[in-house]
């Protein structure tokens, strides 16, 4: 089974699946953001963009990565990665429904003042461009199809950790 943490950037994804991993048995974190830094280090590169999500292989390689990995290993992969365009989702669900590989798919979702604030002051990262630009685009996707698609896990007043557990209840039925 994959369980695929969706949102935007800076809500909370990475940290969240760490947590999640831990508290789900023979669970991994796959992170598809590395298979579009694969595609990104081509040299000579691949055309122009703004996005590697844009770029045909990437989502092809998401879906062919995912199951390969759960083929070689069973178990639950834990995917955190934001995808805003519903035909890239659409795309990579249908790809991984093809090999009937279950999915269950959640977004964090954050009030816009919260994620502004903790983008602005990730002690981390520090603020970051790329994340302010992207705050839109979600909520364009939340209001016309994401939440839709997805079981929204509200994290603007909670943890990480919290986030995890509300996530890994629902996958086990508690």
């Amino acid at each position: 089974m994959i369980i695929w943490l969706n949102g935007t950037h800076g809500a909370g994804k990475t940290t969240t699946s760490v947590f999640l991993q831990q508290m789900l048995p023979h669970s991994r974190v796959l992170d598809a953001e590395k298979v579009g830094e694969v595609l990104m280090d081509i040299k000579p590169g691949l055309p122009a963009t703004d996005n590697f999500q844009h770029w045909d292989p990437w989502r092809a390689l998401v879906v062919e990565t995912a199951r390969r990995v759960l083929d070689y290993t069973g178990g639950t992969l834990v995917m955190p990665m934001t995808v805003l365009v519903e035909r890239y989702w659409r795309e990579i669900s249908g790809g991984l429904a093809e090999h009937g590989i279950p999915i269950q798919h959640f977004v964090l979702h954050t009030d816009q003042e919260t994620l502004r604030d903790r983008i602005e002051n990730d002690k981390v990262l520090g603020p970051s461009t790329f994340r302010f630009a992207y705050v839109e685009p979600y909520a364009e996707a939340a209001s016309t199809w994401l939440h839709d698609a997805a079981k929204v896990i509200d994290n603007t007043h909670i943890t990480a950790n919290q986030a995890a557990r509300q996530i890994a209840d629902s996958v086990l039925g508690h």
